[in-house]
């Protein structure tokens, strides 16, 4: 690993000129966007779902609801991820777009995927079916981003002695992925799981409840019930919903992320074990039970190794086969279906976005700068408190053992739930909207920050802290040559994740209904969600886009070249 002061002499230069990747990007996304708000035109004039009772009776009942949906979503994540991941990992050509794409795509606003997401499903399932299937997939637009990324950043960041000796073994794709690359990301995929579980929390009343106009749909849940009550101004059955919420955490952190954290602490890079690995109760008791034992050795292990088996004989010894000729122009001819499909699209997008008045660009400009300076902000304080704390975690199991339960509960509990309240105390204050709005961004985005840099700090090899102890290192040259450099790769994917997180949480925070009252400020998330409930298409596009246009941008002058030089110079070896 080399010194950090390297690293503005190693990003240089910064500026390049775009490529035909950006094109295709760019033309996507518009492409997509416009899909979404065009659908929104012809959408049906209602759609109701069931009264939400604030009864506390039902908030078992809701709980279940919300969980198999944060379930679902989860497991398509997971799969989307590494699939995903692996292929931008491996494919360099790929990865121009791949990787700006996902930035873009953890950006656009929950409010303009639903459109095109709650129609398509409706024109094909029945319609309970058509509104559990979009629950489902705007919760995995919250969860999925920051896993492709942990997963991507781990491909890139193997030791190349491990790449390579999997090379001389001639180790097969599901070998590789097996033996080196899974174990090597388990640390990063646990605790970014847990953020997109807290990610999933945080937006699950915007995907169990959404309002455009006249134009809504309601599921029963937890983010369904605390939605109302928030609209009903009922602090007491806020208290109830997040107090139930807090239960649900507290359960799914004994009973999985715990005994995941102790299991995954075998997969460290290191030749010495920890003075104090992850412990956890439940972990313990599944090991020595005998029943456990005899079931999972009837119903996991053995179909797990005739697909093992499988899996291991049948796959071609290296990731690349040649194709036919057939299949080559099968894929010319797809690429061309696509690429008139997108020219199309681009086109009639560019016919709404003529119809947005000279006006509303201005507001719309002033709107991105504001809100630009709102998610530094929440960054930078992210990052300053972050840091310290998520080292002290990720380094001190015994602190770790009270902490991490802690900061897994207020991480999932949904700001936007505490946000009226919040808002109350803060409106007398000078600026007491744009405090407000920079809290709910930070509420909704440090964590991922927080756990990425928690997953760096526990996956840095005992070995490593016995030789800086064995020097003499003080707390300063520790941090320099040791703590920070470890941390790099992690830190990029937590601030990436995050910065993309807060542009999405400022159409909530610049834009609130509470108590029968509308609070806004000016920001691009205000004017996205305005326009959102207005039914004003033209201007909801044209803000969008201008949205993704500009993380895009940030995506190519920083993220870009600060995850090349993690590849290049801060990989554990």
């Amino acid at each position: 690993m080399s010194h950090p002061s390297r690293l503005f002499r190693i990003a240089q230069p910064l500026l390049r000129p775009p490529s035909w990747g950006d094109a295709v990007v760019f033309m996507s996304l518009v492409a997509l966007i416009y899909l979404g708000v065009h659908q929104g035109l012809s959408a049906p004039p209602s759609i109701k779902g069931p009264e939400i009772s604030l009864s506390p009776g039902h908030l078992v009942y809701y709980a279940g609801l919300s969980t198999g949906r944060m379930a679902a979503a989860y497991l398509l994540s997971v799969i989307f991820s590494l699939i995903y991941g692996t292929y931008a990992a491996n494919h360099r050509g790929a990865e121009k777009i791949l990787i700006p794409l996902l930035d873009a795509l953890q950006t656009i606003p929950i409010l303009s995927f639903l459109p095109v997401v709650l129609l398509s499903f409706i024109a094909i399932f029945p319609l309970r079916l058509a509104l559990e299937l979009s629950s489902i997939f705007l919760i995995f637009t919250s969860q999925t981003w920051n896993l492709t990324f942990a997963w991507y950043q781990s491909l890139t960041t193997i030791p190349r002695n491990l790449t390579q000796a999997s090379t001389m073994f001639h180790f097969n794709p599901w070998l590789r992925f097996k033996t080196l690359e899974l174990p090597f990301a388990a640390i990063s995929l646990i605790w970014n799981s847990m953020a997109s579980w807290a990610g999933g929390w945080f937006f699950l009343m915007a995907a169990e409840i959404f309002t455009a106009g006249e134009r809504n749909f309601r599921l029963p849940g937890l983010g369904m019930y605390l939605q109302e009550a928030a609209n009903q101004g009922n602090l007491k059955a806020i208290a109830w919903g997040v107090g139930a919420l807090v239960l649900t955490i507290v359960i799914l952190d004994q009973l999985i992320w715990r005994p995941l954290l102790a299991w995954s602490d075998r997969f460290k890079l290191q030749l010495s074990e920890s003075e104090t690995p992850p412990t956890s109760w439940f972990y313990d008791a599944l090991r020595s039970s005998r029943l456990i034992r005899v079931v999972t050795h009837s119903l996991v292990r053995r179909p797990w190794g005739r697909l093992d088996e499988w899996l291991t004989s049948r796959l071609p010894k290296t990731a690349r086969e040649r194709r036919g000729q057939r299949l080559t122009w099968l894929w010319y001819a797809l690429g061309l279906t696509v690429a008139l499909v997108l020219v199309y699209e681009f086109y009639q997008a560019g016919l709404m976005l003529w119809a947005v008045p000279l006006k509303q660009w201005g507001i719309i400009g002033l709107g991105l700068l504001t809100t630009l300076v709102r998610v530094a902000a929440a960054l930078a304080i992210a990052l300053a408190w972050t840091l310290p704390v998520g080292v002290a975690i990720g380094t001190n199991q015994r602190l770790a053992a009270w902490l991490q339960p802690l900061v897994q509960i207020t991480a999932s509990i949904p700001a936007t739930a505490l946000f009226p309240v919040l808002l109350l105390m803060l409106l007398g204050l000078p600026g007491g909207l744009n405090l407000a709005a920079i809290l709910l961004m930070l509420l909704g985005t440090q964590w991922y920050l927080l756990f990425n840099i928690i997953a760096g700090a526990s996956a840095i090899p005992q070995d490593l802290h016995d030789t800086a102890t064995l020097l003499q290192l003080g707390r300063w040259e520790r941090w320099r040559t040791l703590i920070l450099p470890a941390l790099f790769p992690y830190a990029i994917t937590g601030a990436i994740t995050a910065a993309g997180g807060a542009w999405n949480a400022s159409i909530v925070a610049e834009y609130t209904q509470f108590g029968g009252q509308t609070f806004k400020t000016i920001g691009i998330g205000a004017a996205i969600a305005q326009s959102a409930a207005a039914s004003n298409y033209p201007m909801l596009l044209a803000a969008t886009l201008t949205m993704l246009l500009t993380v895009g941008t940030i995506n190519r002058l920083v993220w870009q070249r600060l995850y090349r030089v993690a590849e290049a110079r801060y990989r554990m070896e």
